[in-house]
C-alpha cells in the first residue's frame, strides 16, 4: 500500500493559515501538486515558497470562495495549470460565537456564506473533475474532504448558527457520499475539536474571553494534527473510504 500522491493534484481552500496551510504542506510532502486558495496573497506566497523549497509544486490562487464566480474560477484554473484535480479539501471556514439574542446579523450571514455557500460552490465546480480523476487518474480514486467541527455533531448554547452551518456540512457530505461513492469519489467529513489556530480570534472580545476560559486547561490540537488525519484519509487504498473522523484534544470533554 502506497501513501504517496505522486501524479495527482489537490486544491485546498482556506490555505493561508491553520489547518489549510498545514494540510497543503502535508499533501505536497506526499507528492501532490497543490493549489492554494485564500484571500491573503502574501500568506499564500509564503506557503508556496515553503512547499517549493521542499521540492513540491504549489499554485497560488487568490480568491474569496463565497463569491461563486471566484470559486468556480479557481477550480478551473487549478485544473488548467496543474492538469487535473484529484483531491479537494474544503477547509475555509469562520466561527463567530455568542448568544443568539441580539447577535449581529452580519455574523450569521458570514458563517452561512463561508461555511456553507463557499463550500458548496467549490464542491459543485470540482465534482466533474473529481469524477474524471477517479475514472482515469493514477490512483483511480478521488477525494473530497469537508472540514466541519465537533459543532457539527454537538449543539451548544452560544453556538446556534455555527452549529447550524456545520450540521449542514455534515448532511451535505453524507448525501453526496452516497451519490458518488460508487464512482470512486470518496467524500469524507473531518470534525476537529479545539485546535490552536486563528479561527477563534475573529470573535468579539467578550466572546473570545469565554472561549479562552473554556479551554484554559485543555492542551489544544495543532493544525498539523488535523493535517495528519487528512493525509491518512486521502492515501487509503482505492477500496477503503474513511467517511468521518471526529478528532478532539484528549482533555476536551465535549
Amino acid at each position: 500500500m502506497s501513501d504517496r500522491l505522486d501524479g495527482t493534484a489537490a486544491l485546498v481552500t482556506g490555505a493561508s493559515s491553520g489547518i489549510g496551510a498545514a494540510t497543503a504542506v502535508e499533501l505536497a510532502e506526499k507528492g501532490a501538486a497543490v493549489a492554494l486558495v485564500a484571500r491573503r496573497a502574501e500568506r499564500l506566497e509564503e506557503l508556496a515558497d515553503r512547499i517549493r523549497d521542499g521540492g513540491g509544486t504549489a499554485l497560488v490562487l487568490v480568491a474569496d470562495v463565497t463569491a461563486e464566480k471566484q470559486a468556480r474560477a479557481v477550480v478551473e484554473r487549478a485544473v488548467t495549470e496543474l492538469g487535473r484535480l484529484d483531491t479537494l479539501i474544503n477547509n475555509a471556514g469562520v466561527m463567530l460565537l455568542g448568544p443568539a439574542v441580539d447577535a449581529p446579523m452580519e455574523e450569521w450571514q458570514r458563517m452561512v456564506e463561508v461555511n456553507l455557500l463557499g463550500l458548496l460552490y467549490t464542491a459543485h465546480a470540482a465534482l466533474p473533475h473529481l469524477l474524471s480523476a477517479a475514472g482515469d487518474g493514477p490512483r483511480r480514486v478521488a477525494d473530497l474532504v469537508n472540514i466541519s467541527s465537533v459543532a457539527g455533531r454537538v449543539a451548544r448554547s452560544g453556538s446556534a448558527v455555527y452549529n447550524a452551518t456545520k450540521h449542514g456540512v455534515g448532511a451535505f457530505s453524507e448525501g453526496l457520499r452516497q451519490e458518488v461513492t460508487g464512482r470512486h469519489v470518496r467524500v469524507s467529513l473531518v470534525e476537529p475539536g479545539a485546535v490552536a489556530t486563528e479561527l477563534s480570534g475573529h470573535n468579539r472580545p467578550e466572546v473570545l474571553d469565554g472561549i479562552k476560559k473554556r479551554f484554559a486547561d485543555v492542551e489544544r490540537l495543532q493544525a498539523e494534527d488535523i493535517a495528519d488525519a487528512i493525509g491518512y484519509i486521502v492515501t487509503r487504498p482505492r477500496h477503503v473510504a474513511v467517511n468521518e473522523v471526529l478528532i478532539r484534544p484528549t482533555e476536551q470533554e465535549g
